[in-house]
């Protein structure tokens, strides 16, 4: 009879045991490191010198093609809090705002939902309102020891040691030699651009040294086999052409996953400790994992694919990039990659690469850069950053990894053009891009209704199909789309008619003299104000004397914010700007446009002034 209870006693006790380790919750935690790529020791960087990371490589899974979304940070990490894709909440403009449907939460709801305790004592900076409840409070003298006391926890924890603007702060004691640098193909071979990358990859030697602090009190609190850790960049590395550009260079970040041996069953079926993995992950993916590995189905809105956890999605073939408004300067542009390849739309093309963004410029590298492209002492390569883009671009990450040689028109890669083309389709239809949208019509025109239920309210509010063919059909050049855009020029639609507006600045002197009576009537009259700023730009750039009168007429009563906001605002200056030469009688009026008020958002206010400021230097240049 003794026997029979031992044995039932020690059954009993295995179930029990059992049942507690199956309940039993990984902790999570993200430590992340801003503006950098893959250029770690571990990655294979010679020249880094990161010994604490490649360590943890050692023992963890490493990615390969782990991608940002998004090539800076507010609208990569807007990425991530949401599970969604910028472009289809509305919140794809740097520094902008916008609201999420009410019945969506960010990804610390759902996982409070699940018994977590969620923290982030650093950076948060996102484009999306915050509504409700997102992060618990903590104390951030004492992170770990209070998130021993709060298990399971998902906590984030980001350092800037390698942000962007510490690439350029003087003085500085050097600890890689300038001279052993890599310099890509596309940036010039100077002393400047070479003590840029060094200083980069000391402060990545910092962030280093950082991330074993952080293990360290993880260990010290007794955490570290309870907790599962993710380590990654925020984008790609803080110098021009990387940040800000949705080339794998902004978009590609290190991604390293440490999974203790007790919850193996939730790391990814390719999880070896030490190996790595060229499975296409991205930031679009992250919200969903962490809820998986909390045990919770992830919500049906959100548009990733859980890599581990309970609910693990089989790998996905592509990922998703974008570039929108990059802090004071228009832009829309669209990226799809597979493995290997890399396909970008420019729907854009008539603006150059390097637009003028007044932070970006004050990186020396950016400077020289800038100087020897207008000295022509630049090769074909390095040159290309400052000039108008093509519609479509195809790179060979494989055999071109600084993405400078364009294959769009090789024969030989027309088939895998056309098919990152479709996918890139099928994507802007997937996920209802509103980023064709201008953007004062994204906040203001819809009252009552959410960039993402804009998007989905159905073609006779978004008529998306139609306004990305006009979009295409603009990007194209083709001047045998002019009588095409002129029709659309005077359709019921004002996201239409805005891109078939672009579509004659984009033609030049011929398209707006083909347009001339067309874009004169919008510019005095369209009910958007953002088409006639887009109709005013073709007649002040490319027009008469008589067009350039009613260009900055228009103009000038679009770039004061106080008539139609900040949006508008700065898409008019862009525009002014944009005139050059063309736009010296107006200096006395721009002196006079306001740069404070009410209509300043709490985000971006420096924008506007920006603009102005660039605009009068231009005129002072000239003179």
């Amino acid at each position: 009879m003794r026997g029979l209870i031992a044995s039932l006693t020690i059954v009993v006790l295995f179930v029990s045991t059992s049942l507690a380790q199956a309940a039993e919750k990984p902790n999570i935690l993200w430590l992340t490191a801003e503006d950098i790529g893959p250029h770690l020791g571990c990655y294979g960087d010679d020249y880094a010198d990161t010994p604490v990371l490649d360590e943890f490589a050692s023992r963890s899974l490493l990615y390969l093609n782990a991608w940002s979304t998004a090539p800076v940070c507010a609208p990569a990490r807007t990425t991530l809090i949401s599970g969604m894709y910028p472009p289809s909440t509305g919140s794809e403009h740097m520094r902008s705002m916008a609201s999420l449907p009410k019945q969506f939460k960010m990804y610390p709801a759902y996982m409070r939902e699940a018994g977590y305790f969620c923290v982030n004592p650093g950076k948060e900076d996102y484009n999306l309102e915050k509504v409700g409840k997102v992060w618990d409070t903590i104390n951030k003298k004492k992170t770990f020891s209070e998130l021993k006391s709060h298990q399971p926890f998902l906590a984030v924890i980001n350092q800037t040691n390698t942000h962007e603007s510490k690439i350029r702060t003087r003085p500085h004691e050097k600890v890689h030699d300038p001279a052993g640098v890599r310099v890509p193909a596309h940036h010039p071979d100077t002393p400047e651009v070479r003590q840029d990358w060094a200083q980069y990859y000391d402060n990545i030697t910092k962030m280093d040294q950082w991330f074993g602090q952080q293990m360290q009190q993880l260990e010290k609190q007794g955490l570290a086999e309870n907790t599962i850790v993710f380590f990654y960049g925020d984008h790609g590395s803080g110098m021009p052409r990387h940040k800000r550009w949705p080339y794998d260079s902004g978009l590609r970040v290190p991604l390293i996953i440490h999974v203790p041996e007790k919850f193996k069953d939730l790391a990814p079926e390719d999880y070896i400790p030490g190996g790595k993995t060229d499975r296409i992950v991205g930031f679009i993916d992250y919200a969903q994992t962490i809820i998986s590995l909390a045990g919770a189905k992830p919500p049906a809105h959100m548009q990733g694919h859980a890599f581990m956890g309970k609910f693990k999605d089989p790998p996905q073939d592509y990922g998703f990039g974008f570039r929108g408004r990059m802090d004071e300067r228009y832009d829309l542009v669209r990226t799809t990659r597979n493995k290997r390849f890399i396909y970008i739309r420019n729907y854009m093309p008539h603006k150059v690469y390097g637009q003028y963004i007044q932070y970006m410029f004050v990186t020396p590298t950016t400077q020289v850069w800038k100087e020897m492209f207008d000295d022509g002492k630049l090769n074909a390569a390095q040159s290309l950053f400052w000039k108008t883009k093509p519609p479509e671009e195809l790179y060979d990450l494989q055999s071109d990894p600084d993405e400078v040689n364009n294959l769009v028109n090789s024969a030989d890669h027309r088939n895998v053009l056309n098919q990152l083309r479709k996918e890139h389709e099928n994507w802007i239809m997937r996920v209802r891009d509103v980023g064709f949208l201008p953007e004062d019509e994204l906040h203001n025109k819809f009252t009552g209704m959410s960039p993402y239920e804009i998007g989905h309210a159905g073609p006779k509010i978004y008529p998306l199909k139609k306004i990305q063919m006009v979009a295409a059909s603009a990007a194209s050049k083709d001047l045998q789309e002019i009588p095409f855009l002129v029709e659309m020029l005077g359709d019921e639609n004002s996201a239409v008619r805005y891109w078939a507006a672009m579509g004659f600045v984009m033609r030049g002197k011929t398209g707006t003299s083909a347009g001339q009576k067309y874009l004169r009537r919008a510019a005095k009259s369209d009910e958007s104000p953002s088409v006639r700023v887009i109709a005013a730009e073709a007649l002040g750039r490319f027009g008469n004397q008589q067009d350039v009168k009613l260009a900055l007429k228009t103009l000038l009563e679009c770039a004061n914010p106080e008539n139609h906001g900040p949006f508008v605002a700065m898409l008019a200056l862009n525009s002014i700007d944009f005139m050059d030469q063309r736009a010296n009688s107006a200096k006395t009026q721009i002196e006079q446009l306001p740069k404070t008020g009410d209509w300043v958002p709490s985000r971006g206010k420096a924008y506007v002034p920006n603009l102005i400021t660039k605009i009068l230097a231009d005129f002072e240049n000239r003179n």
